[in-house]
């Protein structure tokens, strides 16, 4: 049976006194029925559905709290508004622990009733509407701005936009306003790429020119202030969180911490072995190369990131600061359970507490590997929601739940983001090229569109380790990876609808930067 939104059961003792209120409702179209005892309330529920139920509290015979839980027997969902005479905290607090909907205090006008009542039975639609409304004004006004020139400032601010349209459209179920806004995202994507293209190695041969913070500044620009004021502050590094990901961890926090967050832009590729290294030690990965040699291979695999506690220490100790460092890396369940136990032991008393959690970069690439994991985050909507759905009962939780028991600060961060890639690019290349699906090195490396990669040709010019002599450096844009002609029907049945990362797109470069400040 439908839910009839509009219906009303109003539970009172003294239903009488209360008719001027009905008929107000009425009035405004809802249909109101009563009743004067608690069993009574329960048989007319079982016979209908009600919206909601108005229900006093201290009536004779049942309290309106033993009728809370009879009425929730019957219909689980349903929304009970608490009415009492009775202002004493301990009936607020006893109302509030079983759940209910709102809490009213008598005497009540009319007016404050309807108000908790529309905003119970009709605020989902009206919130639906208003942001479906508020939209479709924006829709028409970004495809205007499309032409306006943007500076770095300004991808930030539009495409941190449009990440939260993508939420508040999510949230509301506008799947066809959602689609539309999907449809911006291919034109955004060629235009950031034509912008990194023209300015990524401006800023690069410029440090102190007009450019944004890159991974290079993290530690330098936002951690050390905090240890300027700080005995202690943690720096966490979630691996591969996108912006729209961060953005729906958020409320989680807020009730613990007060949250200000800023951007940074990832160094390119945007893959781990560049922009970790060069988040921990504040240089670019070609520095990185010529100054720890024996820390940095001509090889594209994980053992380039074993020395970021390392450089991390080399970056302080530089900048005059030597500060004791904690660093641990928790990239399994046991890991994350080993940590839980020997918390608080595990958070520092002193300088800095490193952490970098692995689960969001392993849940993004084992989804090319597992069909279960593929199905479950099929697209940035499903990631999003399980990735709040493993940090509610993760150890990086427990842990940020510690720190603000302790008064401790946390700057929290990602090493680059993720892109959901469906457009196989096809790339020619000699033997000699890397393997990697969104950046590859390589002599003679070119694609077959070029419009779908940016191309580089001289390291120095992104501040790459050298590779040899005509190494050609190629970046994928847009939603595109990379295939080989002989392997294109291979790559793309295993890579397509994958999210991966090492290009330059909004989603793998405009990364967040929060500072949480424990709450007092």
């Amino acid at each position: 049976m439908p839910l009839p939104a509009k219906s009303i059961l109003w539970v009172d003792d003294e239903a009488d006194l209360l008719e001027s209120h009905r008929i107000f409702l009425r009035d405004k179209g809802y249909d109101v029925d009563s009743a004067t005892n608690a069993d009574d309330a329960v048989e007319m529920l079982r016979r209908r559905p009600y919206g909601l139920v108005l229900l006093d509290e201290q009536m004779p015979g049942k309290r309106g709290l033993e009728a809370f839980r009879e009425l929730r027997d019957v219909d689980p969902a349903l929304p009970i508004v608490m009415v009492t005479k009775s202002e004493e905290d301990t009936t607020m607090r006893e109302a509030i622990g079983v759940n209910v909907s709102d809490y009213l205090v008598k005497p009540i006008n009319p007016r404050q009733v309807l108000t908790v009542v529309t905003r119970i039975l009709e605020g989902p639609q009206i919130r639906q509407q208003a942001v479906a409304r508020q939209f479709v004004e924006r829709f028409r006004a970004l495809q205007n701005e499309r032409d306006h020139a943007l500076d770095w400032r300004g991808w930030i601010e539009r495409y941190g936009e449009l990440v939260d349209w993508s939420i508040d459209l999510t949230q509301i179920g506008e799947v066809g306003l959602h689609e539309s806004l999907e449809g911006m995202y291919p034109n955004m994507r060629r235009d950031f790429a034509a912008y990194i293209r023209r300015e990524y190695p401006r800023w690069l041969r410029d440090l102190e020119g007009d450019r944004p913070p890159l991974s290079i500044d993290v530690v330098g620009e936002f951690l050390l202030p905090i240890l300027e004021r700080e005995r202690a502050a943690m720096f966490v590094v979630v691996d591969c969180m996108r912006l729209d990901q961060w953005r729906v961890l958020m409320p989680l926090l807020a009730p613990m911490f007060e949250i200000e967050t800023t951007h940074y832009f990832s160094i390119l590729p945007t893959a781990t072995p560049y922009s970790r290294n060069a988040l921990f030690s504040g240089l670019f990965p070609g520095e990185i190369a010529a100054r720890f040699p024996d820390w940095w291979g001509d090889r594209e695999d994980e053992t380039l990131n074993a020395h970021e506690r390392q450089l991390l220490e080399a970056q302080l100790s530089e900048g005059g600061k030597p500060y004791p460092v904690r660093y641990e890396k928790i990239s399994t369940a046991a890991d994350s359970d080993d940590l839980v136990r020997r918390l608080p032991s595990a958070l520092p008393a002193e300088g800095i507490g490193a952490f970098v959690f692995n689960f969001v970069d392993l849940l993004t690439h084992g989804r090319s590997e597992s069909a279960i994991l593929f199905e479950v985050a099929r697209d940035e909507i499903a990631l999003r929601q399980i990735t709040r759905q493993w940090f509610q009962r993760s150890g990086l939780f427990t842990l940020l739940r510690e720190a603000q028991r302790r008064k401790i600060p946390v700057l929290l961060t990602t090493d680059h983001g993720s892109i959901h890639c469906l457009s196989p690019a096809t790339v020619f290349a000699k033997r000699d090229a890397t393997a990697n699906l969104r950046y590859k090195f390589g002599e003679d490396l070119r694609a077959e569109r070029p419009e779908l990669a940016l191309l580089f040709t001289n390291s120095d010019d992104l501040r790459l380790p050298r590779r040899g002599m005509g190494g050609n450096i190629l970046l994928a844009t847009g939603d595109s990876f990379f295939v080989y002609p002989t392997k294109l029907r291979e790559y793309q049945t295993r890579y397509r609808g994958s999210f991966l990362h090492g290009g330059a797109t909004p989603e793998e470069m405009i990364l967040p930067i929060a500072l949480l400040t424990p709450r007092r």
